[in-house]
């Protein structure tokens, strides 16, 4: 079998209803993706605090799309915390792991390959924290796990979804990376397409006895990065599809009626999922072209704004480098930056000078 043959690849030949909508889609959110290589607009330090934000809010979404119950605002406190190693509750604990995992997938992506033993790595260390998960964490899952429907007293009533049964998902994990691997290196399709369509496919086997979902969000993550969209840093798709979970499982369940059949649909899939990442892209260009002035400054830069806004008046660099505790020169040095941006304005010379905010900001040139 040639991998032009096979069904996974099979599938990809689109309705003509759909290929205009499917690549006007993807025009839109390449464009994004080549203004953000590009542009050299965010400062490396707004890129660090724009992408531990994405940890927190990425990681609290996908885990409460399973049905984890952390606010971010207690995912941010165990971030904060992580050496202490000792997490009491399975929630902490599967928020715990998938930080660790999402940031050994933004920190190592081009070094990750798209392999089994991969797949299975990061399967391992998103559970490495879940007491009940010893037992399967980066193994295949050992038994059913298909979906199934109950009436109100627990008794099944119906088949959902009945993925690739356990003997099989070995086999078919390879095909579908092999698959995959051969697709984006001949470049059989646009690599979002061929990005959605493994995800799928990824879903349908459901290898793992838990934690399938999460999993297959960090591969997004993961695959897009690894195909040029560095926004993913930036922006959290996870955060997206958790506002838009209800539509997550009608495309998926929309699909997955046809998976294996001779009729097989990706469309529904396919079409939500480039909807995903058009939001995800759409905010991150708001970010490169919008006015707001936390995208631009450093962390210390971003302290002395701050503080500048609360305290409410007219103030001197001694003023400043009193509250804030940074050197002169320091302090000097962000002020230039905020009258350069036209946040700050100049009042004064010599000794008697002093800064005020500007309240209707004029845009640099």
């Amino acid at each position: 079998m040639t991998w032009q043959d096979f069904r996974v690849h099979q599938r990809l030949a689109l309705d003509s209803s759909v290929i205009e909508d499917v690549y006007s889609t993807i025009s839109e959110i390449d464009s994004v993706k080549q203004s953000w290589k590009i542009t050299g607009k965010l400062l490396p330090q707004t890129i660090e605090r724009l992408t531990r934000s994405v940890i927190i809010t990425s990681t609290g979404a996908s885990n409460r799309i399973e049905g984890n119950k952390l606010t971010d605002d207690q995912v941010a406190g165990l971030y904060k915390n992580l050496r202490i190693k000792k997490f009491k509750t399975r929630d902490e604990q599967e928020i715990a792991g998938y930080i660790e995992c999402l940031e050994l997938v933004f920190d190592n992506y081009n070094n990750i390959p798209i392999s089994e033993s991969s797949i299975l790595q990061l399967h391992h260390e998103m559970l490495g924290h879940s007491d009940k998960d010893q037992r399967h964490k980066g193994k295949y899952k050992f038994g059913s796990n298909r979906v199934e429907a109950r009436d109100h007293s627990g008794n099944v009533v119906g088949i959902i979804f009945d993925p690739t049964p356990p003997h099989l998902v070995k086999k078919e994990m390879q095909e579908l990376i092999d698959w995959y691997n051969w697709a984006i290196d001949v470049k059989a399709k646009h690599p979002l397409i061929l990005i959605a369509n493994f995800l799928f496919e990824y879903l349908a086997i459901h290898p793992f006895q838990d934690g399938n979902g999460r999993t297959s969000r960090l591969l997004t993550n993961l695959l897009l990065l690894q195909n040029g969209y560095l926004f993913t840093q930036v922006v959290s798709h996870e955060r997206i599809i958790e506002s838009r979970k209800v539509d997550y499982y009608i495309a998926l369940n929309k699909t997955q009626n046809t998976w294996k059949t001779d009729s097989e649909n990706i469309t529904p899939w396919l079409l939500y999922f480039l909807d995903i990442i058009k939001a995800q892209s759409t905010q991150a260009l708001k970010i490169l072209e919008g006015d707001n002035i936390e995208y631009l400054l450093s962390e210390k830069q971003l302290a002395l704004w701050k503080w500048a806004i609360e305290y409410g008046s007219a103030f001197g660099r001694k003023d400043a480098v009193a509250a804030l505790g940074f050197p002169e020169r320091t302090i000097e040095s962000i002020i230039k930056k905020l009258v350069d941006l036209k946040r700050l304005e100049k009042i004064g010379e010599g000794r008697a000078t002093r800064y005020r905010i500007i309240k209707s900001p004029v845009a640099p040139p």
